[in-house]
């Protein structure tokens, strides 16, 4: 069938489109729903079967409503529609980049820096973005928390005196409802060597419908307490967007972004600068740009990492300071910020850099277009840290170095 305007026209008028549990209802999973807001390809098509058990797909109403109904190159389009282009062989096929299940002492909770940690709530999430760095975990419900199991986490968290920061992220944390997230921060502020949460979540983007004056109600009791979000593209900056992050920041949220750097997305410094401004606009301050993760089944959505530091040094200069997020690589050794006080150079397809724990760290990341500036090339170090690129798609990755203690 092809795209139905008529189909698509009368869930936007429907009355129940403000109320974000009929949109996590009305969730698009399946390829006749899909057809409701845009004329699927054969190649789209193709991949809704063919990636059926390696990943989910799910797509709001409301971020379907961003995405151009006949173009499949749209930004949008792009994030959240399966294509065929994420079952051609990989690099490398690691499902947990960062170790992080290596790192976590009771379930879901990730200790991998000294003084905080990641506390994956819920793998629950409204939509499931093509290039997830936990698509081992999101929509699987033998990764979804228990309240025995919330409270292990919890006992953990109380018996460790040096943990001072909690992100509460997941799946998306926000997708819990208002009652069982007021009680979670509840007990985490019960722990007096807590001294801030935060919170990782795409709601403002993708379900800006979720934050409801209630929700900010129960925020505004659990401060300190901050928010980062997850734009990556300006056609993501919707009016619903606006009022939404609006709404947080009048109840005392302040409110930082995160973007991934997504070829044929956002990879050149026009369509960045755009994204950061109205970022600013919006009040919400670029935090971090991140380099894509490598995980099996997303290289062709991921960029040279010359790309990321030739996007960023175009900003500068050209957009005010604190618009300019800082380029990083997230690694088992910590994020390393990818400028020339790190990265030490190419050798062939990886790139060298320190951590800042010190062990260096070879991140597979194939040789730039001839148009980009390459790094310095250096020889690979003997023993160095890094993925094993022998991974079959989808398999488990193989460290050449030991993870520190």
């Amino acid at each position: 069938m092809p795209f139905d305007l008529a189909a698509c026209d009368a869930l936007l008028a429907d009355p129940n489109w403000s109320d974000w549990r009929w949109q996590m209802r009305r969730r698009i999973h399946d390829e006749t729903a899909l057809e409701a807001w845009i004329d699927p390809t054969d190649d789209e098509r193709a991949a809704i079967e063919a990636t059926r058990g390696v990943f989910r797909w799910n797509i709001t109403p409301h971020y379907a409503s961003l995405m151009d109904p006949h173009d499949p190159s749209c930004p949008i389009r792009k994030q959240v529609v399966p294509t065929m282009d994420e079952m051609r062989p990989d690099l490398v096929g690691v499902e947990d980049p960062l170790e992080e299940v290596a790192h976590s002492p009771v379930k879901n909770l990730i200790h991998n820096y000294p003084d905080r940690v990641a506390f994956c709530v819920t793998s629950e999430c409204a939509i499931y973005c093509r290039y997830c760095l936990r698509k081992r975990m999101v929509g699987d419900a033998e990764m979804m928390m228990r309240k025995d199991e919330l409270r292990d986490a919890l006992d953990y968290l109380a018996d460790h005196a040096e943990i001072r920061d909690v992100l509460l992220t997941g799946g998306d944390p926000l997708s819990l409802s208002d009652k069982n997230l007021g009680w979670l921060l509840g007990e985490l502020r019960q722990i007096p060597h807590l001294e801030i949460v935060r919170i990782g979540s795409r709601m403002p983007v993708k379900l800006p419908q979720r934050i409801t004056p209630e929700l900010c109600a129960v925020l505004e009791q659990a401060h300190p307490l901050w928010l980062n979000t997850h734009f990556n593209h300006p056609k993501e900056l919707s009016p619903g967007s606006f009022a939404a992050v609006d709404r947080l920041l009048r109840a005392g949220v302040p409110v930082g972004n995160q973007t991934v750097l997504l070829r044929g997305i956002n990879d050149d410094a026009e369509t960045m600068r755009a994204l950061v401004n109205g970022l600013v606009r919006m009040r919400v301050r670029p935090y971090y740009l991140y380099q894509a993760q490598v995980i099996g089944g997303t290289a062709h959505l991921r960029t040279s990492i010359e790309k990321g530091m030739e996007i960023v040094e175009a900003l500068r200069g050209r957009t005010t300071g604190f618009a300019i997020p800082t380029y990083v690589l997230d690694t088992p050794f910590g994020k390393v910020p990818l400028n020339g006080s790190y990265v030490l150079g190419r050798a062939g397809d990886f790139v060298v850099m320190r951590t800042p724990r010190g062990p260096l760290w070879a991140e597979p990341n194939p040789l730039p277009p001839r148009e980009i500036s390459t790094l310095p090339q250096i020889d690979l170090p003997d023993g160095i840290a890094t993925i094993s690129t022998e991974a079959d798609p989808f398999g488990v990755e193989k460290r050449t170095a030991p993870m520190e203690a």
